[in-house]
């Protein structure tokens, strides 16, 4: 029997998944939350065998963030991470975290509990539904140019993109420039359309 720990900040999802899963047979629910910032302490309270977490929880909490956490500290613990908002930058981050497995929401339990169980005998699962060029484009990207490429998505100005991370708009202007160069695209709005279209950037993220 797989102990799991379950965070999930929609509560209804949360219980219907923990209803499910403790249905199985193979997987008991331990602990569960809403809050990401809580996972590495019940890591630590509950000795879980797995984590299943959402990305986006509450209080902004990152599931990603969390999942480094419980890697460093608890590195026998296996963790699974899910999102159902796509963005490209998610899966290459939740590699780098350590994450065991990455599941999209679309999927339905049978899935769910087949790649819990996978993920506990070694076999990690992570999805590949982004196209190659587009992963290679945005891997040219530099930190500053994602946050920029970001907050164009959400339609924020030259002005309000210069505020919000504290340079000039010359320096706002040359990042785009570099932007459309590397990217290929004639302006900005483009841009910004092909990359939430794509899922390549989630702007509320």
């Amino acid at each position: 029997m797989i102990n799991l720990l379950i965070i999930e900040d929609q509560k209804i999802v949360r219980d219907a998944i923990v209803r499910n899963l403790n249905s199985s047979g193979e997987i008991k629910v331990i602990a569960d939350s809403g809050d990401a910032s809580e996972a590495c302490e019940m890591c630590e309270k509950y000795s879980p065998d797995l984590v299943l977490m959402d990305i986006c929880t509450e209080n902004d909490a990152s599931g990603i963030d969390a999942a480094g956490q419980i890697k460093s500290k608890h590195p026998g613990v296996k963790v699974v991470l899910m999102t159902g908002v796509p963005e490209i930058t998610f899966i290459e981050k939740a590699k780098a975290a350590g994450v065991d497995s990455f599941v999209y929401k679309n999927i339905g339990i049978d899935d769910m509990i087949h790649i819990l169980v996978s993920t506990m005998n070694g076999y990690g699962t992570f999805p590949n539904e982004i196209k190659s060029d587009d992963v290679k484009m945005m891997g040219e990207l530099t930190e500053r140019e994602m946050q920029i490429l970001r907050l164009l998505c959400d339609a924020r100005s030259r002005t309000e993109i210069a505020k919000e991370l504290s340079i000039s708009e010359s320096s706002v202007k040359a990042h785009i420039s570099s932007l459309l160069s590397k990217t290929g695209f004639e302006n900005t709005s483009k841009l910004a359309i092909y990359a939430v279209k794509n899922g390549l950037i989630n702007p509320n993220i």
